[in-house]
């Protein structure tokens, strides 16, 4: 499940980011309104957690502007704003649900699940499907004809990563960032391990699929 964190307190939004991949989500986060518009309208999320008071564009004005792009995909507000009007705001503007600052993680991610248990929003099993190699992230299981290996949370949101940027090659710092994440002191050599672990998993597996390393610039995964 791929989220897009929208919130200008770098310490509050890299908290959170924190909590969400430790949960396997797939992370992208913005610190302005209009660095988050731009990535809302321009890649494909199954979540926004969106924050209203931002620099730039203001959550309410990038919520009517996603809306109005015809994307359907949940908004979950974030706000310090709790009065009954701009809650109600909020909600005609299209946001599916509302937490006020400050707020307990363990609620955030019960609203996160319950946004995506409704009917209209549920996901298709939360599966990443790349031809016959599926990932259940929220599992940590990967699939392939008719067998499965178990992924550590890590493992899980690298090959997540890599299964939705398929050959396309990742430098080395992106994956750190969108892996790792910035409150992550990893050595770089880190990264290498991972990719050897998965590697053999996906052997193991029988998956066409490879982890091939472009010398020099990182890593992309291909057909064999």
């Amino acid at each position: 499940m791929r989220i897009l964190l929208v919130e200008d307190d770098k310490w509050l939004g890299n908290a959170l980011l924190y909590h969400l991949k430790k949960e396997n989500y797939a992370v992208d986060m913005a610190l302005d309104g209009e660095l988050g518009l731009e990535l809302a309208l321009s890649a494909d999320y199954d979540l926004v957690l969106l924050d209203r008071m931002l620099p730039k564009l203001d959550g309410l004005t990038v919520l009517k502007r996603i809306r109005e792009a015809g994307l359907k995909y949940p908004v979950l507000f974030i706000t310090a704003m709790d009065a009954v009007e701009e809650r109600v705001n909020g909600l005609d503007a299209g946001a599916d649900d509302y937490i006020v600052k400050p707020f307990a993680t363990q609620e955030m991610l019960a609203r996160i699940r319950a946004i995506c248990r409704r009917p209209n929003l549920t996901l298709e099993e939360e599966v990443v499907r790349l031809e016959d190699l599926e990932l259940v992230p929220r599992a940590g299981l990967l699939r392939c004809g008719g067998q499965n290996v178990e992924l550590t949370p890590k493992e899980t949101q690298l090959i997540e990563l890599l299964m939705r940027n398929r050959g396309q090659v990742l430098p080395r710092e992106v994956i750190m960032d969108r892996v790792w994440g910035p409150l992550d002191s990893v050595e770089p050599g880190n990264i290498d391990s991972y990719i050897h672990f998965l590697r053999r998993k996906m052997v193991a597996l029988g998956s066409p699929w490879r982890i091939r390393t472009q010398r020099g610039m990182g890593y992309r995964l291909e057909k064999a």
